[in-house]
């Protein structure tokens, strides 16, 4: 007994001291509240028709050690009536590696042009821009492992790979997939122009390994499609393709650099997806595109006024009879939006934005050309600053 007594004793006296030469700190928690009343529905779109929640988040986040940062982000979210729960980001990253460089391993949101690496609930606008929605299920976040490099220069600049298992970006009915399907590689430059005007440019591509669609697949597939089309809803990307390209900018101005009173954001993006199909036939699109343009104003501390045009030129395989005989149809069109929206921040904490749509669509025939969203983002707890 009196030898296991000095064991424990020894045990508890390494114990403390592994503690004290660690400092350990509770994990910052947070909560984000999204809910809404629409008066129709967006193709691609999240929300539904009538009163809804968007996105709910519950975050912990904080440092591990002194080499080590880590993070949790769990989604609840409606969809059909039905209540989801997913695993945004659960990952951790280095933070004193030498040269500019760190890692980041575990499942996080892919680093690709300027709106995918920021959460919805940071985001001007009720929904993505469409080109988003089509290309990358609204906002991509995958398991897998990134290599960051920021460079000892005076004007920003930062370099970055990223590789991921790339489930929700295959093409359906992928054949033999490879297990790290995405590949993505990405540049970013920015800089000050005096005291009161900022800006960034940044450059993404990205092979997707398991992206080309088949045609032969697709005609058997097309029933199972034909729902999901109907309703508008999507999970993941709707259009894959082996090669998708990004260019982003973004300009801000505010009054000597003090975002509190007032400021403009403009922002715009490009993105290109190549190498549709495995097949090389004679009527099939080479690419799909989209962009948008978009302008928020902070009018004082508490009013914001946000003006988006978005495109999305794509094409669509549909299956016809033709003399008893089933054949594939390819329908090109464009989904062309325009949003503005009107915004009420009692805090940094509160937000409630008024947003009139108008859309115009070739592509999915979506029956509202016209939608009034009414939404809440509200935040509880610890809120770390949004990025640039």
């Amino acid at each position: 007994m009196r030898i296991n007594n000095i064991t424990a004793g020894i045990v508890l006296a390494s114990l403390a001291t592994s503690v004290s030469a660690v400092e350990v700190t509770l994990p910052a928690i947070s909560v984000v509240l999204d809910g809404y009343y629409q008066d129709g529905e967006r193709a691609l779109g999240s929300r539904e028709d009538g009163f809804g929640l968007g996105e709910t988040e519950l975050a912990l986040s904080g440092s591990i050690d002194d080499l080590f940062y880590g993070k949790l982000t769990t989604v609840i979210a409606t969809q059909d009536s039905d209540t989801e729960v997913e695993l945004e980001e659960a990952f951790i990253q280095t933070l004193a590696l030498p040269a500019g460089f760190s890692v980041r391993a575990g499942r996080f949101l892919a680093d690709f042009g300027y709106l995918n690496n920021q959460h919805l609930h940071s985001d001007a606008f009720v929904e993505r821009p469409v080109v988003y929605r089509a290309f990358l299920g609204g906002h991509y976040f995958d398991d897998g492992v990134r290599l960051n490099w920021v460079a000892p220069t005076d004007t920003y600049w930062t370099l970055g790979i990223e590789a991921f298992d790339g489930e929700s970006l295959q093409a359906d009915e992928f054949e033999d997939p490879d297990s790290v399907g995405v590949y993505h590689a990405y540049t970013k430059f920015g800089g000050d122009i005096g005291t009161s005007h900022s800006w960034q440019l940044g450059l993404s591509y990205l092979h997707n390994a398991n992206g080309e669609a088949s045609l032969e697949e697709h005609e058997e597939e097309e029933h199972e499609h034909d729902e999901d089309e109907e309703s508008g809803h999507n999970h993941g990307a709707t259009f894959s393709g082996e090669t998708l390209y990004g260019v982003d900018a973004v300009y801000k101005w505010a009054p000597n650099g003090n975002y509190k009173n007032n400021y403009l954001t403009v922002s715009a993006e490009y993105l290109q997806l190549e190498d549709l199909y495995q097949e090389d036939e004679a009527g099939l699109p080479d690419d799909h595109s989209g962009w948008y343009l978009s302008s928020v104003y902070q009018v004082n501390p508490n009013w914001s006024v946000g003006l988006r045009y978005g495109e999305l030129d794509a094409a669509m395989a549909h299956e016809e009879e033709h003399e008893g005989e089933h054949e594939l149809h390819i329908e090109s069109g464009k989904v062309k939006e325009t949003d503005f929206m009107v915004a009420w921040h009692h805090s940094h904490f509160s937000t409630i934005r008024l947003q009139y749509s108008d859309i115009d669509d070739e592509l999915f025939d979506s029956k509202d050309d016209q939608i009034i969203s009414l939404q809440f983002i509200m935040a509880l707890g610890a809120h770390g600053a949004h990025q640039f």
